[in-house]
């Protein structure tokens, strides 16, 4: 993989080259950048398949990079020392990421997974996904890709009205009562909707609040979604469940 590092710290380009050249020989460095222009004009110039993105850096960030560059057809891995919110936002748009400092493990693991993403030739742009996520005004606006058994499917956040554990996959069930399978376990989504307006009601289920119909009292009670789906709220979960709507 074509690679170039855009970072403003001296001492992280040298680790992070470092770090590649000794753990990932299937990337081959073509550059390394102080500042976004430099990263511009190297990213036009040189044309890889792999950018390491820093977030702060002088003469604009990240992001205004990715504007002014507009459509992008590489893969991103951002080194960042971002807030916990933030790195959420960039899982939903499955866009890569290692905290600093730098961890062998985890930057195995994201180059790993760039290599797949490229090899699979997806066409969806991760990185516009990313940044229509941040700028969106509203959770209805923000999209997700969910990778199916033969590629990956976008779809609107608040399309979903709720997703079914089916061992190491899950169901996913929609406002217009299709459903898709997608190649994740169900604690996945839990833990990166976990800002959003789901809610985990039982070990099977993780459902969109803003879809519940009605609510029936017992020993963990019952939830009635708006497409009349009733689904079982365990015990464990259930004052989880009702502080939601306190």
């Amino acid at each position: 993989m074509k690679a170039i590092i855009i970072e403003d710290e001296l001492d992280s380009r040298e680790t992070l080259r470092n770090y590649l050249g000794k753990y990932c020989p299937e990337v081959k460095l073509l550059a390394e950048c102080p500042d976004i222009k430099e990263g511009k004009a190297a990213i036009q110039k040189l044309h890889p398949e792999l950018v390491f993105l820093d977030i702060e850096m002088p003469y604009g960030n990240a992001f205004d990079l990715l504007e002014q560059l507009g459509e992008t057809n590489f893969e991103i891995i951002f080194v960042t020392a971002f807030s916990q919110y933030a790195i959420q936002a960039f899982n939903r748009s499955a866009v890569h990421y290692i905290l600093k400092p730098l961890d062998i493990d985890e930057l195995i693991l994201a180059v790993g997974k760039t290599k797949e993403r490229l090899k699979a030739k997806q066409e969806v742009n991760h990185t516009r996904l990313l940044l229509d996520n941040l700028s969106a005004g509203n959770i209805g606006k923000q999209k997700i890709a969910l990778p199916l058994m033969d590629g990956f499917e976008v779809v609107r956040i608040q399309e979903i009205v709720y997703c079914e554990a089916n061992d190491n996959f899950t169901h996913f069930h929609f406002v217009d009562g299709s459903k898709s399978l997608i190649c994740r376990k169900l604690k996945f989504y839990e833990e990166h909707f976990s800002d959003l307006n789901f809610c985990r009601v039982h070990r099977s289920f993780l459902i969109n609040l803003d879809y519940v119909k009605r609510y029936i009292k017992g020993k963990g009670g019952t939830v009635i979604m708006e497409n009349g789906k009733q689904i079982q709220v365990a015990n464990a979960r259930k004052k989880a469940f009702l502080n939601k709507f306190t």
